[in-house]
């Protein structure tokens, strides 16, 4: 096994590891000993899901969150300095996508050590593919303000973009907040904008609906507590 920094895709919830990793993954994670991890607790569930014989105890993991300074992710490299072959793993999906864990990529890239990004589910990807929006131009705008002036506006001006530059918005919210989400949605964008739900994306309660905005008003899903993502087209 060639020494790097393995970023680590994991499953998008509840999904079996067979059904959306190929096994090729967990040959590489049996021989990492080094785990950068934006949730400890999750990524030690997560390695026990792949193979339930490994030695949890006998791994070293190192917390990569907002919160973790420049000087903590330059520190986390060390074993790879020394030829050993480290991992990156987010809570959900692909690593280093609308996740911490880019800071890492980022130090290891100035650093000239080598980076090898996995096969994985991605929620990004697969929410653009199941749409029937635009594959070939699309922005992801992450988490959108939380302040309702400032939340209109921006919903405004992402609509703007779907007509001026024929480009998908796509866009996430706290699951707690995705029906107050959708309701904005309703009440801010044109009634012909086409609007996506991507709800639970490969696991077992899958939903992905594309319809206009006066198509799905009053018949909008209850997604509270569900992961999902939204996106905007023409």
């Amino acid at each position: 096994m060639e020494t790097a920094l393995y970023l680590l895709p994991v499953t998008l919830g509840d999904t079996s590891i067979e059904k959306v990793l190929p096994s090729y993954n967990k040959d590489i994670i049996l021989g990492i000993k080094h785990f950068i991890v934006e949730d400890i607790r999750s990524a030690r569930r997560f390695l026990k899901k792949v193979d339930r014989s490994i030695d949890i105890d006998s791994l070293s993991f190192y917390l990569l969150n907002k919160h973790t300074s420049k000087e903590d992710i330059s520190e986390y490299l060390a074993p790879l300095l020394s030829n050993h072959s480290m991992g990156v793993i987010s809570e959900a999906g692909c690593p280093a996508v609308a996740d911490p864990g880019a800071d890492v990529v980022s130090m290891a890239q100035s650093k000239n050590l080598k980076v090898v990004p996995l096969v994985g589910p991605s929620s990004i990807i697969l929410s653009v593919m199941a749409s029937g929006f635009n594959g070939q131009s699309f922005t992801f705008h992450g988490y959108l303000p939380i302040d309702p002036t400032e939340r209109a506006k921006k919903l405004k001006s992402i609509e703007q973009r779907i007509y001026a530059e024929d480009q998908t918005q796509l866009f996430i919210e706290t699951p707690y907040r995705n029906n107050k989400m959708l309701e904005e949605i309703l009440n801010v964008c044109r009634s012909h904008t086409k609007l996506c739900i991507a709800a639970d994306l490969t696991c077992e309660g899958e939903y992905v609906k594309t319809k206009t905005l006066k198509e799905w008003k009053g018949k909008l899903p209850d997604l509270s507590k569900i992961p999902c993502i939204f996106l905007l087209y023409k």
